[in-house]
């Protein structure tokens, strides 16, 4: 049974997808907007926006950068102004460097919070009364918050990013419980290895990696089966899945013969 309001019919969509200048965003948006969705493409880099809108017909970009809360308000209000409405949101930026503990860094800590959590917080706050308006009146409303697999359990080198995307995980449970007897559909991603920008500079093997395009097909497939959460590639995540039904000192034997770490 679906959790979510199933998108059977794309062609009348707008949506905004913020952090598509490259990976699975940018994957994402065109995936929508071959299936005829209007997409609105944010993020830092302006240069890649253009290049992606470029020559593709219901694209547009709109460069924002997410820790600027007023620059995602004024966004925002872009949109709606614009096309009346936003039919689904998604918040796909992110920023990734891989630490651990003996190599503590607190810029980078407050970096990983700053975009992908606080980032989140403006975006909501800028989209969510939109929403609940369509929302009553009877039009689409969806909001859906990419998080990660990182987020189910700790794990080794992700100090700064798995909290991030633990907090994502529950914020979204959280906004699910609320919004749903409102009509706005809410819905998390958590992918496993996906090879983008963010994971290129990984020096170590990533088990089932795959392509940003198998990820917004997986995505997309999602959304239109009304599912809450949409977790991938299942050869990975499933067995992550069972991992957090360990123990403690289980959990981390486990990981610790997985990792070596």
């Amino acid at each position: 049974m679906p959790l979510n309001p199933r998108i059977t019919n794309w062609s009348s969509q707008v949506v905004w997808l913020v952090g598509a200048s490259t990976g699975i965003g940018r994957a994402t948006a065109e995936r929508l907007r071959e299936a005829g969705a209007h997409v609105v493409v944010s993020a830092r880099n302006r240069e890649g926006l253009l290049q992606f809108v470029r020559d593709r017909a219901r694209a547009e970009a709109l460069p924002v950068d997410v820790t600027d809360r007023a620059a995602v308000q004024r966004a925002a209000r872009d949109i709606v102004d614009r096309h009346g409405r936003i039919d689904l949101v998604m918040y796909c930026a992110g920023h990734y460097k891989a630490l651990r503990a003996t190599a503590f860094d607190l810029d980078e800590m407050v970096k990983h919070q700053q975009i992908n959590v606080v980032g989140a917080y403006h975006l909501i706050d800028a989209v969510l009364p939109t929403l609940l308006r369509q929302a009553s009146a009877g039009q689409s409303a969806h909001l859906s918050l990419v998080a990660s697999v990182a987020g189910y359990r700790g794990l080794p080198n992700a100090l700064a990013y798995g909290p991030t995307k633990a907090a994502l995980i529950n914020l979204a449970e959280v906004l699910f419980l609320d919004l749903r007897s409102k009509g706005v559909g809410v819905s998390v991603i958590n992918p496993g290895f996906v090879e983008t920008p963010l994971t290129a500079g990984n020096h170590f093997e990533m088990p089932a990696l795959i392509t940003p395009e198998e990820a917004a097909r997986h995505i997309v497939a999602g959304w239109e089966a009304g599912r809450f959460e949409v977790h991938f590639p299942k050869r990975f995540t499933l067995w992550l899945k069972a991992l957090r039904l360990l123990g403690d000192g289980p959990y981390f034997a486990a990981i610790h013969r997985a990792t070596g770490l």
